[in-house]
């Protein structure tokens, strides 16, 4: 099952958290994009607040072509990069992804070049969805 929200596409898994992260990197790499960063909010949230939350990551992937493209158009996009996918356990055995959609990061950014960069990653982020679904 896969929903549309306001940044992006929600997919849910029927998953172990551990398994659904190798599953969404392995499908995000099928699509050229590489995890840049990976921030684990459980374990920050720990370390930082001392408060339990459920296991959660932020996965900063990064499409080099396309952020080439993007960074040569304008270079401020920057700020906006990498695009987050977030993987995070909302009951065991229940993993929801969400993916940003990078029309709507690249909206913050009025410059026509970008619409076909965005547009591309898009595609992309959602044939990753689609594979996850699978």
């Amino acid at each position: 099952m896969s929903e549309p929200s306001a940044l992006g596409l929600t997919v849910r898994l029927s998953s172990d958290y551990d398994s659904a992260v190798v599953r969404v990197t392995a499908a995000l790499k099928v699509e050229g994009f590489g995890v840049l960063t990976e921030i684990d909010v459980r374990d920050t949230l720990k370390k930082k607040l001392d408060v339990d939350f459920r296991p959660y990551k932020i996965l900063g992937a990064c499409n080099p072509p396309l952020a080439y493209r993007a960074l040569s158009a304008a270079p401020e996009v920057g700020l906006l990069l990498p695009c987050n996918v977030t993987v995070s356990e909302v009951a065991p055995g229940e993993i929801e992804v969400s993916l940003i959609d990078p029309l709507v990061m690249m909206s913050a950014v009025t410059r026509p070049e970008l619409a076909e960069v965005a547009q591309e990653a898009r595609a992309k982020l959602e044939r990753v969805a689609a594979a996850l679904r699978a």
